[in-house]
């Protein structure tokens, strides 16, 4: 059986850190979407890792990690975190596997991903500029190349043919940006991804779970960037919710047993969009300050709000979410007084929905206020060592969405998740 984790608002809900605790439990940990648009921060011993590409599991003792073909791979990327993750003693010939049917992102992907943004003006998507919109839209269009044809002879040749065709729309946006580093960094950083496990990946997962292997399924990104369901345009080019677990590692919708989603005490986003409990004050500034909410990957700062359970309900809903992870429950520590959106107030109506285009609505969130903790609950071993205030905070939030918050992280260590 599979159970997956994954993000229920706009990324950045400290999945990495989850998937590291729960992978001690779980023989494989496989990757099933996104690209190097992803940062998973993990804790090794005192020193701070962040994942891009490789599963979160890469670090826990004899774990199979799988890098599912729902992903669009930076070998440039996944060389340097190799590099990264060999510095600590781990063996990637022996527990890295990736599937052949992954897409590469191509230098000219990321040329392509700047021009097409910086085209944009104010308009922007507020893409991380990684080349992933680009590698998934030559997915889609048929064109794109995989890993598995890094060991096809001709791969030089369709890699030129390919580049071509982006030469041409890159001469649209009269980009002019020499990339050569980018490509001699990319053939470089190939030869070394041809050394690697490149595996049938369906059959590889398939094939652990009939052994009777459990596999731990890992998203990217948050439910609310879910190229279908999210808060499009300003989402991401990939399915991050559950149903992409299946398309993600070629796996049937019953071998998914449990759906654990991950969310803030209280929400963030990174980039453009619609973002109803957005704080643009002192208050949004300090869950900035306290929470240090940068981007793994980009170091952009973070919109901060109070927690949406609007949002949240519809990712439940979607997802199918069994157990949910609340994480920076502590960040809240310094707060007297604390306020959950319950629903939005759309021009003029008030509504539990999401709307169809929530940038092209006017949006008022309506909240429900909350007497703060106030104390230090980072210390907390045990669920009946947090404060009642916490507790009323954390049983309302039980209420409204019908699904149970099972564990909540009190601070970025390993040994600081609280089963519930």
């Amino acid at each position: 059986m599979i159970d997956v984790i994954l993000g229920l608002q706009w990324g950045d809900e400290g999945k990495g850190k989850i998937v590291d605790y729960f992978a001690r439990d779980y023989d494989v940990v496989a990757r099933f979407q996104g690209g190097p648009n992803a940062g998973h921060t993990l804790y090794v011993g005192d020193k701070k890792v962040v994942l891009h590409q490789i599963p979160s599991g890469v670090f826990q003792k004899d774990k199979v990690n799988l890098i599912g073909n729902g992903v669009v791979l930076d070998a440039v990327t996944l060389k340097k975190e190799c590099d990264i993750v060999a510095g600590f003693g781990v063996d990637l010939k022996k527990n890295l596997f990736i599937a052949e049917r992954t897409h590469l992102i191509l230098p000219t992907h990321r040329a392509l991903d700047k021009a097409a943004e910086l085209s944009k003006g104010n308009q922007k998507i507020g893409s991380t500029l990684k080349g992933i919109a680009p590698a998934y839209m030559d997915k889609t269009g048929r064109n794109g190349l995989r890993v598995g044809d890094l060991l096809d002879k001709n791969f030089t040749t369709s890699y030129i043919r390919l580049r071509l065709k982006h030469q041409k729309l890159l001469d649209n946006f009269s980009f002019s940006e020499d990339i050569s580093v980018w490509e001699e960094e990319f053939f470089e950083a190939v030869d070394f991804l041809k050394q690697l496990n490149i595996v049938n990946g369906e059959y590889f997962i398939n094939d652990k779970i009939r052994e009777g292997k459990r596999i731990l399924a890992e998203g990217a990104q948050g439910s609310m960037l879910d190229i279908d369901f999210g808060t499009f345009p300003f989402v991401t080019s990939s399915n991050t919710i559950s149903a992409g677990v299946c398309s993600g590692l070629g796996v049937a919708p019953q071998l998914i047993r449990d759906v654990i989603g991950v969310t803030k005490a209280y929400c963030t986003r990174v980039g453009s969009g619609p973002f109803p409990t957005e704080l643009e004050n002192e208050t949004g500034e300090e869950l900035r300050k306290i929470g240090n909410e940068f981007g793994a990957t980009t170091g952009r700062p973070r919109r901060c709000g109070w927690i949406d359970l609007v949002a949240l309900q519809f990712a439940c809903m979607i997802n199918g979410v069994t157990k949910i992870v609340m994480t920076k429950a502590d960040v809240l520590d310094a707060f007297k007084e604390l306020e959950v959106c319950t629903s939005y107030k759309i021009d003029g109506k008030e509504s539990k929905q999401i709307p169809f285009r929530l940038d092209r609505s006017k949006v008022e969130a309506v909240y429900k206020s909350f007497k703060g903790w106030n104390t230090t609950t980072s210390t907390a071993k045990s669920f009946k060592e947090l404060p009642e205030t916490m507790k009323n905070y954390v049983d309302f939030i039980n209420q409204y969405l019908g699904v149970k918050i099972c564990y909540i992280s009190n601070g970025p260590g390993r040994d600081q998740l609280i089963s519930i």
